[in-house]
């Protein structure tokens, strides 16, 4: 093969491998290096030169001294014949490992800058600790703990992950990805929402239970745009389309205040606050919501109160305004003496989620009948 071939077939095989040519002209000069001191009276070091432009190659060879310095310096470049035979020798044996190695490292800068980033994958195996995912050039992995419970990947199917973590193996870059991480919320938004993606809105904070309930704050650069009117989208297209990839997780978007009383107030939705009140070092929030709001403020299991106390960064605690007065008047706080009810305490029923007054008695009375009846609207967004 003449030079000039020889320069064609390293152009092709850097386009092929996706490596530049500089870079693979480096792989060709340690193999003929390798192949170099393998050849019977070869010296002690060799140094490797190639011409990127016609391919003319020059070995220069070292002997070492008893104190290991490099002497004697001469060309030793093989002949013609002898250096084809040499690059035909090593070849496959160093180069093509070499081009493996570069091709790790150039996949491995490729996502090592893009934590934090979203990708799409195609879902490839599965077991019981976790999935793969064909992203296309490499391989990511999904650990069992990084998947939504209850959620089944179904093979071949897409999905799109969150980068949690690139690391650097001896097989190459093996990708973390997260389908529980909350960045994924931010990143859906960004691709649904283009008014996220310029920075007009913001993303001020997000809360999540992964496969249950998500809660994003935001935040608008415009006072012209309304930022959850943008995230919502017409109908609800753009929230529904993130909605649809999580699965059917449910999403609160709040409008974010930098008014911290205000901030937890919207934080609770739906339901609705009576007041609100921030501890003096603002780690705190007690909040009084009308009777009938109590449960929906709570949440099932407590879930929404635990959202928006990660959302704001607060401790949050509830109390009914029938609680909240009979601890300002010195009463204990399940004493209703002076409503003409009996002493008790609220509890949460297990099936239909509303709060219940069990009495001392041993009566029961549910929120609505507390309320004097509440109103319809209220009722159903407590049922609800």
């Amino acid at each position: 093969m003449s030079n000039l071939d020889m320069t064609e077939a390293v152009k092709m095989l850097a386009i092929e491998k996706g490596i530049s040519v500089d870079a693979l002209l480096q792989v060709l000069v340690e193999a003929l290096a390798s192949a170099y001191k393998k050849r019977p009276g070869a010296a002690d070091e060799v140094i490797v030169e190639i011409n990127p432009d016609n391919l003319d190659m020059r070995f220069t060879a070292y002997d070492l001294d008893d104190d290991g310095n490099w002497v004697n310096e001469r060309d030793d470049t093989p002949k013609k014949e002898e250096l084809g035979r040499i690059a035909a020798v090593t070849f496959r044996q160093v180069m093509s490992q070499r081009i493996r190695e570069a091709e790790r490292d150039r996949k491995f800068e490729e996502y090592a800058n893009r934590e934090g980033d979203i990708v799409t994958g195609i879902i490839q195996q599965i077991d019981k600790r976790y999935t793969l995912l064909d992203l296309g050039k490499v391989e990511a992995l999904l650990p069992q703990a990084e998947q939504v419970p209850y959620e089944k990947p179904e093979p071949n199917g897409r999905v799109k992950a969150y980068i949690v973590e690139v690391r650097k193996t001896a097989k190459g870059p093996q990708i973390v990805v997260s389908r529980t991480h909350p960045g994924l919320i931010k990143r859906l938004f960004e691709l649904e929402v283009p008014e996220i993606a310029d920075g007009v809105v913001e993303i001020k904070a997000c809360s999540r239970e992964p496969g249950h309930r998500t809660k994003i704050a935001v935040w608008s650069n415009d006072h012209n745009v309304d930022p959850v009117g943008a995230c919502v989208g017409a109908r609800g297209g753009r929230v529904r389309m993130v909605v649809n990839e999580l699965r059917g997780e449910k999403i609160d978007i709040v409008p974010y205040s930098e008014d911290l009383a205000d901030f937890v107030a919207k934080a609770l939705s739906p339901a609705k606050v009576t007041e609100v009140r921030i501890s003096a070092d603002g780690t705190q929030a007690d909040v009084i919501v009308p009777e009938f709001q109590l449960s929906l403020a709570i949440g099932k299991e407590g879930q929404n109160a635990r959202l928006a106390a990660r959302l704001t960064g607060l401790r949050i605690d509830i109390k009914s305004e029938n609680q909240a007065a009979a601890e300002a008047s010195g009463e204990s706080p399940n004493t209703t003496s002076d409503s003409g009810f009996a002493e008790g305490k609220w509890t949460q029923n297990d099936a239909t989620g509303e709060m219940e007054w069990h009495a001392a008695d041993g009566s029961v009375m549910s929120e609505k009948e507390w309320a004097g009846g509440g109103t319809s609207a209220a009722t159903t967004e407590v049922a609800e």
